[in-house]
């Protein structure tokens, strides 16, 4: 009995209701249906941080004003120049490894290997950066004031350059315990977060040093935090601090709202774990390049399909820069 061939109507298109849909491989459509599932991920990310941008738009700190430093310049103001520099990092791989695919279409077996060894040390530096970054956001460099009700005041001096809290901190004889079940209420406290300095004693060094003022994380209708006199200055300290924040986690965060911190950690955390799953692919793929896999397959079409993962990482590296850092 012979098989009967049903015609769509549609065989001289592109998709003719075979089983290569635009031409397409399984692979190839597989790894789009997941990239168009991850962008949906992404987008819904990006969204709930502009809605709470958007929220807490007058306490919501200034991207130039948290990501000012830079690698071996200590003391040098250089304002998203970093992330600037992790962003080209990221894209100039996504051109080695379009180089890369391009060679395999090809079939140039050292080549692909050269461009894909690239992308890798791209994808190395953009994470070890990433690092980096994270490790200056948590530490922190001038520390804050957190009040009572939860907002943010940071100290300047009467030039509007900030000041670090441990510069003029009072300093005492004694050492700082952390309260534990044996010494203390160890309830009573934050005992897991405990700053260099207490509370009480940035107070006693503020008090006395009348060069200092007080910026409060609310802006005003210039879009820059408002400063306070000298008096006013002192009766937010005195009045509404309660304790000292150093640099930021998922509690506490010296540079505005602790939802800044949360999805700073959360998205570009997504973000990084997709980078470091992509670079391990990539190495993988590398060395099945070596040892000619591909070659005896005559084809390489797990370098194009790595390739469009590699694209969607560094496309989407493009929006969070944009919306998180620029915006």
């Amino acid at each position: 009995m012979e098989a009967t061939v049903v015609k769509t109507g549609t065989e001289d298109k592109t998709w003719g209701g075979g089983n290569q849909p635009l031409k397409a491989s399984y692979g190839k459509m597989m790894m789009w249906f997941f990239i168009v599932s991850d962008a949906l991920t992404f987008s819904g990310f990006l969204a709930a941080y502009g809605f709470s941008r958007f929220k807490f738009v007058d306490a919501w700190p200034i991207a130039d004003e948290v990501f000012t430093h830079f690698p071996f310049l200590h003391g040098v103001e250089a304002p998203m120049y970093y992330v600037a520099f992790m962003t080209f990092i990221l894209i100039f791989s996504s051109v080695t490894m379009v180089l890369a695919v391009d060679a395999g279409h090809k079939m140039k077996q050292n080549k692909v290997i050269l461009y894909l060894f690239l992308t890798i040390i791209g994808g190395l530096i953009f994470l070890g950066s990433q690092a980096w970054e994270w490790a200056t956001f948590i530490k922190g460099d001038y520390g804050a004031i957190e009040t009572k009700g939860g907002q943010i005041i940071q100290f300047l001096d009467k030039d509007g350059e900030r000041v670090a809290i441990r510069d003029f901190a009072a300093l005492n004889d004694g050492d700082r315990i952390p309260q534990t079940r044996e010494n203390g209420l160890w309830f009573a406290e934050d005992t897991e977060y405990l700053p260099t300095v207490s509370f009480e004693q940035v107070k006693a060094g503020f008090l006395a040093n009348d060069n200092l003022l007080v910026r409060v994380q609310h802006k005003d209708e210039h879009d820059r935090h408002i400063v306070l006199s000298r008096e006013e200055s002192i009766a937010k300290v005195v009045n509404d601090g309660q304790m000292v924040v150093e640099g930021a986690n998922l509690r506490h965060n010296e540079y505005g709202h602790p939802l800044f911190a949360n999805f700073f950690f959360f998205i570009t955390g997504f973000h990084g774990f997709h980078v470091a799953t992509g670079v391990l692919i990539n190495i993988i793929i590398f060395f099945n390049v070596i040892l000619g896999t591909y070659e005896r397959r005559n084809s390489y079409e797990m370098v194009e399909k790595v390739g469009l993962y590699w694209h969607f990482v560094d496309l989407v590296w493009v929006f969070v820069f944009t919306f998180f850092y620029l915006v």
